[in-house]
């Protein structure tokens, strides 16, 4: 196997001259357009090779096609990107999972990849897994200090350039781009919240470990620490995720509110589920038709859904999503009164996807993995 990967990687130029200096290798892969502009592992065999030990199929055939360049992904190209980004090799299947999440058709790939938006993609992981493997979801849960959080994000992300050609100016388009794009991984606060876990609100047991890979942008903060109960809560909440420069008001999509264990306990201490926030926050999260500009109600509403909007009168309310259940709600960080808002880029859906072993049973820890191919 050795041997097989180490002419793999020679033919698809993986390997540098100096394989073991991280300078040269960083400024070899940045020459290339495959560096993030961050210090990169060099992805030498040994590495590629231990990475591999968490692979649970063939690592040279391909699990799906990657947009916009519609290239095949083959496990062997994500593990070198794994070892660039500096992931454990237990991570692996992490990445793995979240890359073919990305893949499913609703989350609309080469949208979310190409666009002008500022759209990254967020994996959100559940269950026993993330905290096996010290997942952050806790305080700075969006920021740094924690290895997997890091690490499993920028292995992503590279992924996307290097297999799926998402090259700024050339397969990304973004206007501006945003942080988010470096790494966007957390695990959800499943003990802090008081409600059920987001991959068991989708229908997964609470023992199976899932990724939900959401396109959206970087986190907005909802700062409130006056409410006393969960009217006045929803109120600041809702005024904060009715702006007018959302994608969310043009398509039929998701957004995303993920709360404080504070805040979610003074809504849960108010008598209301998660179900009763969607609803209240669809109720309450809207804006006028003539809020926003004259040129955006004509080319956006009227031109687009005359059915709708021809002759809408302008206090006509229009709702950051189409469905309650569209927001998606979860729990995360540590003590403090901040939650965030993170609107979407529009066309694209959240997708779950549990975590299963080749022969389709759900894996139960990564030490599954291991065993089943005999990693060291």
């Amino acid at each position: 196997m050795k041997q097989q990967i180490e002419e793999f990687l020679e033919g698809a130029d993986l390997t540098v001259d100096a394989p073991e200096d991280v300078e040269a290798a960083t400024d070899y892969s940045m020459q290339r357009g495959w560096g993030d502009g961050l210090p990169i592992i060099p992805p030498t065999t040994q590495r590629v090779e231990r990475m591999l030990a968490y692979c649970d199929r063939p690592w040279n055939e391909s699990v799906g096609v990657f947009a916009p360049r519609d290239a095949d992904i083959l496990p062997i190209q994500v593990a070198a990107n794994a070892v660039m980004a500096g992931c454990k090799p237990e991570y692996f299947p992490l990445v793995m999972l979240a890359i073919e999440a990305m893949c499913e058709s609703p989350f609309n790939l080469r949208g979310v990849q190409s666009t002008t938006h500022p759209v990254a993609p967020l994996a959100i992981f559940n269950g026993p897994i993330s905290r096996e493997l010290s997942i952050n979801s806790g305080h700075n849960v969006f920021g740094p200090g924690f290895r997997a959080n890091a690490a499993i994000g920028r292995a992503v992300r590279l992924a996307m350039v290097n297999i799926a050609g998402a090259t700024p100016g050339i397969g990304d388009m973004a206007t501006m781009g945003t942080p988010a794009k470096y790494s966007f991984v957390v695990a959800e606060n499943e003990a802090g919240s008081p409600w059920e876990p987001l991959h068991v609100e989708r229908g997964y047991d609470k023992g199976v470990s899932t990724v939900t890979v959401v396109g959206c942008e970087a986190p907005f903060n909802i700062n409130d620490h006056f409410s006393k109960d969960e009217t006045g809560l929803l109120r600041m909440i809702a005024g904060t995720i009715a702006g007018t420069g959302a994608n969310n008001w043009y398509y039929e999509s998701n957004a995303v509110v993920a709360l404080s264990p504070e805040h979610a306990k003074t809504l849960a201490d108010g008598g209301l589920s998660k179900r009763d926030v969607k609803q209240r926050l669809f109720e309450q999260a809207t804006i006028a038709l003539g809020d926003l500009s004259p040129e955006n109600v004509e080319e956006r509403f009227r031109k687009r859904d005359p059915a709708r909007y021809a002759n809408a009168p302008l206090d006509t309310r229009l709702t950051i999503v189409q469905d309650p259940d569209d927001f998606v709600v979860l729990v995360l960080g540590g003590l403090g009164k901040h939650s965030m808002y993170m609107p979407t880029f529009g066309a694209t859906r959240s997708v779950t996807r549990p975590l299963k072993l080749a022969g389709g049973a759900f894996a139960r820890s990564i030490e599954e993995f291991r065993k089943q191919n005999d990693a060291p």
